[in-house]
């Protein structure tokens, strides 16, 4: 290999080094330097090991993802779209672990995820950071169906993956027996013999209308894993003409708003003996509630979640398991076809109701139906 020619002085030296100007340094080709980066194996280690320190020396700092991107026509980044503000994508954990295992689904296809979360302020544009994402891709998780930011997402015309929403626009849709799984856990109060239950739900729509739940309200849903778990509740019910079913509804999935709500609920219907929770979130509150209030459970109070979270069998809850993990994997799977140019199938993963200790039947129960 000839000697390493002189480094460039002048006007050109004060200006970003390129990858030109190291391949000029060692006396190699461009194509060589390139190889350095982006194919490796094409060089030997001791070649590599000096272009890298060439460059080091020049303070490149290896090509321009930007326009790598550009040429490849790929940016190799996936828009994660969650439809509540950044901060409590992290403090759920359901969507901790949902987001950990569709990272894990597509690490080895060298793909990075970039969190695309709604602003805090309702009046801002939630549908800037979509429009504006590089990216080959979008997983929407949590939105409303015909929001703005959903439509954002479809006006994009990329690959995109539909997490327990209605598929739309040519999307793939990855979601679980949301309706099964709400109508299990309620039979299985109806079944101990609870005839007045309440329900903590999750988000009906966007506009964070915590409360009792006025029929008017819950034909306003637009969140599909709520409108899913009120229709298996509903489903329940229905099979107890004598049952009454108060619904709460969530201005977030935190364990505070599930315990004002259960307060809300059982201070203006005492007459209530089970909550069926949409979450094991709202459930924790539940839980809270309950001891604040002075009632023991399942004694007084019967509580199921949903989700079946990793605290939640230290905590001895009843509640429905759903298989996160495997969601997650089945979205990254679905997002790589995509990609691929191929066709996913519609994906529903099932759900089941793992009894443990926060359900009985109540003290005095309902008399049987005629």
């Amino acid at each position: 290999m000839p000697p390493a020619k002189p480094v460039p002085t002048g006007p050109r030296a004060a200006s970003r080094p390129t990858l030109r100007d190291v391949a000029r340094t060692l006396g190699v080709s461009v194509a060589t330097v390139s190889n350095a980066y982006n194919r490796p194996d094409q060089l030997s280690e001791d070649l590599r090991d000096r272009i890298l320190a060439a460059a080091r020396d020049l303070g490149y700092q290896g090509p321009d993802p930007l326009a790598r991107s550009l040429r490849r026509g790929r940016t190799g980044v996936l828009g994660v779209v969650y439809d509540a503000p950044l901060d409590y994508a992290f403090a759920d954990p359901a969507a901790a672990l949902f987001l950990g295992s569709v990272t894990r689904a597509v690490h080895d296809r060298d793909l990075n995820v970039l969190l695309l979360a709604a602003p805090h302020d309702p009046q801002a544009d939630a549908t800037l950071a979509v429009r504006n994402a590089s990216v080959d891709g979008f997983i929407v998780y949590c939105a409303a169906g015909g929001s703005p930011l959903l439509r954002a997402v479809l006006d994009r015309a990329l690959p995109t993956v539909l997490v327990d929403q209605d598929p739309q626009g040519g999307s793939a849709h990855v979601g679980i027996d949301d309706a099964g799984g709400a109508q299990a856990a309620a039979a299985h109060l109806l079944s101990l013999g609870h005839r007045q239950l309440g329900a903590l739900c999750l988000e009906l729509a966007g506009d964070r209308h915590p409360g009792p739940v006025s029929p008017a309200r819950e034909t306003q849903v637009a969140y599909r894993t709520t409108a899913q778990r009120i229709r298996g509740y509903r489903a329940a019910m229905a099979e107890c003409p004598d049952a009454t079913l108060h619904l709460m509804e969530a201005g977030q999935n935190t364990p505070a708003d599930g315990e004002t709500l259960t307060l809300d609920l059982l201070r203006a219907h005492p007459e209530v003996t089970g909550v069926v929770c949409m979450s094991d979130v709202l459930a924790q509150g539940a839980l809270r509630a309950a001891a604040t209030l002075g009632l023991s459970v399942p004694g007084d109070l019967s509580v199921i979640g949903y989700d079946d979270l990793p605290s939640s069998g230290a905590l001895n809850l009843t509640t429905v398991w759903q298989p996160t993990p495997d969601k997650g994997a089945a979205v990254g799977a679905a997002i790589l076809a995509l990609l691929d140019g191929q066709e996913p199938a519609p994906v529903t993963l099932p759900t089941r109701l793992v009894v443990r200790g926060t359900t009985a039947p109540p003290r005095s129960p309902a008399a049987p139906t005629a």
